[in-house]
Order: structure tokens, then C-alpha cells, then sequence
């Protein structure tokens, strides 16, 4: 059988570091690592955490996995949840995952507050063995983009993290414009450096305006360069746009055969990026073949 762009591995934790009073460094070790590949600094991968009766997850390592998980009822499935792999070294066997934390309200921040060394999961991840794109990742600019604009939620925050590192470590350094939103000051992080990089930093503090409203001033903001502008019909490529229901509907746009000069990553609760999508499209009239444009999550809800 050929190799599959995905497989589950079982993974242990090796130890965990507090970041920010918001978010956790767990990383994780095992033979199964060896396996591993990531393509891009904002890799997705599922981790699968023990249900709430304490019984571990017991996904099948074979193609048809979802399905099988899919046909259990929802209250014998292991919850599962999307990270962003902020580091890998499958020859090592080392694999880091930056987690936010939100208390004892959900199986993954639980998890990762009270897990202990050698405590084990499993994850859908790409496969090492398989020959071509796992797929799973979104960040894709041109070689010598020009400039670039991140927007993000603290969701996204280990996804930037690893996007400015990737371009800093690569010397491609463009115009950079970094917004990201997080919960509070304290949760601030040290990132990358170098000229033309404005990094923002977007503290909530309690604010009423709540989740996704600095996300939204950013846009706002943000400055865009006249080359991504299309300068034709308001409304033309936008049917979507004003007809996308945030509560059910997937919100996610990729960039396609984006010029050298501009390219736009936003990712974070779904109703903020949607908003921000229609001030982009609608508004400002920035063309959407330079646009990647995530629903990470939706606020009140699972982040799966």
C-alpha cells in the first residue's frame, strides 16, 4: 500500500513550558516522530485527547480513520482539536506545539495544564514517507514577496511566530506589518527582527468589544500597497461575501498566483476574519488572489 499524506502516530509529552500566562510549550517525543514532516510554519495537524470518562483516544492508523471516528457516537469519540506543529525535528524526535490556555473549560487545556511527562496521545500528521503535498497549510507567498501582512488571534500566534522566523532564517525579510491580538499584555511574546518589520502587539485586557475587535481595527489600519488593489467593480468576485453564515459555513480563501508585491495571511475567530475579509474584497477592493483568509474558530464553540 502506498503511503498516505497523513497518518496517526502516537506521540508522548516530554515536558511543558509556560510561555505567557496564556500559553503553554508542550513537547512531545516517541519513535513515532521519526515519521513526521511538516511543510510550512503554519502546519495543521489533530491531536486526539481522552474522553471524558478518562479513556484514551484509539484512532486507527489507516486511511479510512475519519470515518470510523465520524460513525461513533459523539459522546464515545475522543475529542480532537487543531494545532499548529511550531517545531519539528523528526530525526531527534522532538515535536513542539504551543498551546493557548483557557483554564479547566475544554479536554485540550486541560490536558495540557495537568498532563504529566509520559503521558501519551495521538495525532494526524503528515507522513514522511509520502511523496508529494500532504496539504495542510496555507502560508505560501512568492519567493521574493515584496510585503507582507500578518493578522492573527492568539490562535495564530504560533503559526506567525514560525512565519517570521521562517522568512528571518531564510533572509527574506519584505515590508512586514504583524497585528496580533492576545489576551492581555503579559501574553506578548519575543518574535524575529529586522527593519521593515512592524510587529503590534493587540491586548484585549477585558475590553468590551471582546474577541477579534483589534483584529478588525488592524485591518483597518493596515496599509496596502496600490499594486493589490484592483481599482475595478466593488461587488465584482464578492457574491459570497455578504451571504457567508460565520456559524456554519467554512471561512477559508487562499491566496492563488499572488504577485511579487503583496501578500495577506489572516487567521483567528471566524466572525473577526470574516469581517476583515469583507473590508479587504469589498471596500478597499484588495484583489482576493493575494489573500489567505482563515476561520480558525468560532467564539463559544470548539475549536476542532
Amino acid at each position: 500500500m502506498s503511503a498516505t499524506a497523513y497518518k496517526i502516530f502516537e506521540i508522548e509529552l516530554l515536558g511543558r513550558t509556560f510561555l505567557t500566562p496564556n500559553m503553554a510549550r508542550l513537547t512531545f517525543g516517541g519513535e513515532q516522530v521519526a515519521g513526521m514532516r511538516t511543510e510550512a510554519p503554519d502546519q495543521r495537524v489533530k491531536l486526539f485527547f481522552p474522553r471524558s470518562d478518562g479513556a484514551p483516544s484509539a484512532i486507527p492508523d489507516r486511511p479510512d480513520w475519519y470515518r470510523i471516528y465520524k460513525s461513533a457516537p459523539p459522546a464515545e469519540r475522543a475529542p480532537m482539536r487543531t494545532y499548529t506543529i511550531r517545531k519539528l525535528d523528526a530525526d531527534a524526535r522532538r515535536l513542539v506545539i504551543d498551546f493557548v490556555l483557557h483554564g479547566e473549560t475544554g479536554p485540550a487545556s486541560r490536558w495540557a495544564i495537568n498532563a504529566e511527562p509520559g503521558d501519551r496521545l495521538q495525532i494526524s500528521a503528515p507522513n514522511r514517507l509520502f511523496d508529494g503535498n500532504s496539504g495542510g497549510f496555507d502560508w505560501d507567498p512568492p519567493a521574493d514577496i515584496a510585503n507582507v501582512l500578518l493578522i492573527a488571534d492568539e490562535t495564530a500566534l504560533p503559526a506567525v511566530a514560525g512565519i517570521l522566523e521562517q522568512m528571518y532564517d531564510r533572509g527574506n525579510t519584505p515590508a512586514t506589518q504583524a497585528f496580533i491580538e492576545v489576551p492581555s499584555e503579559d501574553d506578548r511574546q519575543q518574535l524575529p527582527d529586522w527593519q521593515g518589520l512592524e510587529v503590534n502587539w493587540l491586548a484585549r485586557n477585558g475590553r468590551a468589544d471582546g474577541y477579534g475587535a483589534g483584529m478588525i481595527r488592524s485591518a483597518q489600519a493596515a496599509v496596502i500597497p496600490e499594486t493589490a488593489v484592483t481599482g475595478g467593480d466593488a461587488d465584482s468576485g464578492c457574491a459570497d461575501i455578504d451571504s457567508l453564515d460565520v456559524d456554519r459555513d467554512i471561512l477559508w480563501d487562499r491566496a492563488s498566483a499572488a504577485g511579487d508585491q503583496f501578500y495577506g495571511w489572516v487567521a483567528g475567530e471566524t466572525a473577526a476574519v470574516s469581517q476583515i475579509r469583507k473590508h479587504f474584497l469589498k471596500d478597499l477592493r484588495i484583489d482576493r488572489k493575494h489573500l489567505t483568509m482563515m476561520g480558525y474558530w468560532r467564539h463559544g464553540k470548539p475549536h476542532v
